[in-house]
């Protein structure tokens, strides 16, 4: 008798995300004014099951970027090891945001999205929130309560508690190995953990996934096809160009290979919109696909899922033309450079704010005199773009981990070479 082969878990999400979006269409299509379908199942059944998954991705972050951090900040050694891998991240993480923000302003600027359009007598309004000052963004990074920060999810303070707890078990010489083997062991049932969510993956993707489709009408799209499509096209060009590059320089590995290694993931942000949610699948794929050592992958995944926002870079240099073309103001170059700026730190400066991504194209904005309610206009196609961004985001974070691997002597080219990952993969979506 022939044995089939088992579809792996990258199938299973990409079967699960098309048909998602076929239902969805048709949900929003034929279905939409129906009480039943919209009640029951659209914010019932679908509602349930994507809201359910994405907890108990969420739920999974804080415990295993907290272990794997210690872990990992253990395994450096020395303090020095430490800073030199925090200095090299943050300056690769800025470098990129800067460049995904520079081809966004140029492919706007190209195209120009919204040149001719009066949208302005919107009646949707938009009220920006005040972004912290700097000052307590400084002061917020280190928790006065460790628990309360891990209870909130804040991760800056969750980072810099595990930090800190990782040099106290080094400096604590053999009293803190025993401390160690027990955070090893925990990283290792954490992980099972991270399987077992994995495996129920299809299902909340595809709830996910029809949920967003079935809300989101082509009518609201198509007056903003063009920016839309600016953006899209934006993120696409960053990802396959920039990370390409990064990759294949930097790190000596093949993109191709790469990029088919982080699919999973990249369908896993696509369809949670949260580089946090995400971490878990992404740490797990940095250290058992790629080949990045732990101790590394265990600080500079956690810490650009924080801070690294190419994808959200993306929009906001798109949407900083489009809404200056909508309005008639025409930007100089100063402007531009502004934009580049201000969006680069702001993705520092911002990061674990709620609604981040809004509140870092407000600041743009205000800092080249657009009106902020603007941003009003853009809303409407916002999730899916989030979407989109989500996944080049975390990519981006991958990327970065496998460069700053490489200098540190940290990657194992036999572990991205082979397909063992894939094929745990497979076993994991047989479970």
């Amino acid at each position: 008798m022939t044995v089939r082969p088992k579809l792996s878990l990258t199938m299973k999400i990409m079967i699960a995300m098309v048909a998602g979006i076929v239902l969805g269409v048709l949900i929003n299509l034929f279905l939409a004014d129906v009480a039943f379908v919209r009640e029951t199942l659209v914010d019932g059944v679908l509602k349930v099951i994507g809201a359910v998954f994405v907890a108990g991705l969420k739920m999974m972050v804080v415990p295993l970027v907290f272990v794997s951090l210690v872990g990992g900040v253990t395994a450096m050694g020395d303090v020095k090891t430490l800073g030199r891998i925090g200095l090299k991240a943050l300056v690769l993480y800025l470098l990129t945001t800067t460049v995904a923000v520079s081809i966004a302003l140029l492919m706007a600027v190209a195209l120009a999205p919204g040149k001719g359009l009066d949208l302005t007598s919107t009646q949707a309004t938009y009220t920006a929130k005040d972004p912290p000052a700097l000052a307590d963004v400084i002061i917020g990074m280190v928790p006065s309560n460790p628990v309360q920060a891990m209870a909130e999810g804040n991760m800056l303070q969750v980072i810099v508690f595990a930090l800190l707890f990782g040099v106290a078990i080094t400096l604590a010489g053999n009293r803190g190995k025993h401390v160690l083997n027990f955070f090893g062991d925990l990283n290792d049932v954490i992980m099972r953990m991270v399987d077992v969510v994995m495996a129920f993956a299809p299902l909340g993707i595809f709830a996910l996934i029809a949920r967003t489709f079935a809300g989101q009408g082509i009518d609201m799209i198509l007056p903003m096809l063009g920016y839309f499509m600016v953006v899209a096209g934006a993120l696409v060009v960053h990802a396959v160009a920039t990370f390409s590059i990064l990759v294949r320089v930097f790190a000596g590995l093949s993109p191709a290979r790469f990029f088919s290694k982080m699919r999973p993931v990249m369908l896993f942000a696509f369809s949670t919109s949260s580089s946090s949610a995400t971490i878990p699948v992404n740490l797990k794929t940095v250290e058992q696909k790629l080949g990045v050592n732990n101790s590394i992958a265990s600080f500079t995944v956690p810490l650009g899922a924080t801070i690294n926002m190419d994808g959200t870079a993306i929009m906001q240099g798109v949407a900083t033309v489009f809404i200056a073309n909508v309005y008639g103001i025409d930007l100089s170059l100063t402007d531009f450079l502004t934009v580049i700026v201000t969006a680069t730190l702001a993705s520092v400066g911002t990061a674990g704010v709620p609604g981040v991504g809004l509140i870092m194209l407000a600041m743009v904005l205000h800092q080249v005199g657009l009106p902020v309610e603007g941003i009003a206009l853009i809303i409407g196609v916002d999730r899916l773009l989030d979407m989109m961004r989500t996944a080049v985001n975390v990519t981006g974070d991958a990327a970065v981990s496998c460069v700053i691997a490489k200098t540190e002597n940290g990657l194992d080219r036999e572990v991205f070479l082979s397909d063992e990952g894939d094929a745990a993969g497979r076993q994991t979506s047989a479970a």
